[in-house]
């Protein structure tokens, strides 16, 4: 079972590509899990055509021990099956206890053993790499860390702090860094800077991504690209990326 991460700063298109690379994967014949670790809790929204789904912490609250795996998980495009962990209230709890609250009852309700999924695919928020934010690269959950970024200085500064956490666990047999994903916004020295950051954290970039209305196009009617437009150039790139990600995991 391929395992992988995928952080970056908040807005910088994590989810986005993590949808679309899951798209990717099932369409060419993979079973696809992709958990959204984000108390926002809008990382499969594309799959799902736009549909709301309650998170696990909702239902851990609201359902208890009653609580079944079939409301944990709901199929979306092409199959994907889409998990949302959640958060808490605004100003109550932490978010990262909340996502630790969500893979340990994935966990209990033997969710991998039963779905059994070629490739289970975390989205995770990179501003913040503490506590259940890390819990993918430090728990066994994920084994690939794939980092979301463009060249803007502040998307770079969080790409730098994630490589940080994951060389951080890498004696104790965890999750290592698979690469950089460059998702372009066409700014000054674009491709130099995020080159220079893959050379100064000992990875190198393993997929680049265009700045392409036809991401807005689709995110604007809830779908991925590749339901959405499936024979545009994005399409190609969502395609080719999930490739990519695949050679990197050894696959």
């Amino acid at each position: 079972m391929i395992k992988m991460a995928i952080y970056g700063k908040g807005g910088i298109g994590k989810s986005t590509t993590a949808s679309n690379i899951a798209a990717a994967f099932a369409q060419n014949g993979m079973r696809v899990m992709q958990i959204g670790c984000d108390p926002k809790a809008d990382s499969t929204v594309n799959l799902r055509g736009g549909g709301s789904v309650p998170t696990v912490l909702e239902l851990i609250r609201e359902r208890g021990a009653a609580l079944t795996l079939e409301e944990l998980v709901t199929p979306g495009f092409a199959g994907v099956l889409c998990v949302e962990a959640g958060g808490p209230a605004p100003g109550l709890g932490c978010a990262g206890r909340g996502i630790i609250a969500a893979m340990e009852k994935l966990k209990e309700k033997r969710a991998f053993e039963i779905y059994k999924p070629d490739a289970v695919i975390y989205d995770v928020l990179g501003d913040v790499v503490c506590g259940g934010f890390a819990m993918p690269i430090r728990e066994g959950y994920a084994n690939k860390v794939f980092v979301v970024t463009s060249g803007e200085n502040m998307a770079l500064h969080a790409a730098a702090n994630i490589a940080e956490a994951v060389a951080n666990f890498r004696s104790r047999g965890y999750a290592t860094l698979g690469g950089i994903i460059l998702n372009r916004r066409n700014v000054p020295r674009e491709e130099e800077k995020v080159a220079e950051l893959a050379s100064d954290v000992g990875t190198k970039i393993v997929g680049a991504l265009d700045f392409s209305p036809t991401v807005q196009r689709a995110e604007e009617i809830s779908k991925t690209v590749l339901e959405a437009f499936p024979e545009s150039e994005m399409a190609g790139e969502y395609r080719e990326l999930a490739r990519r990600l695949l050679a990197a995991c050894g696959e």
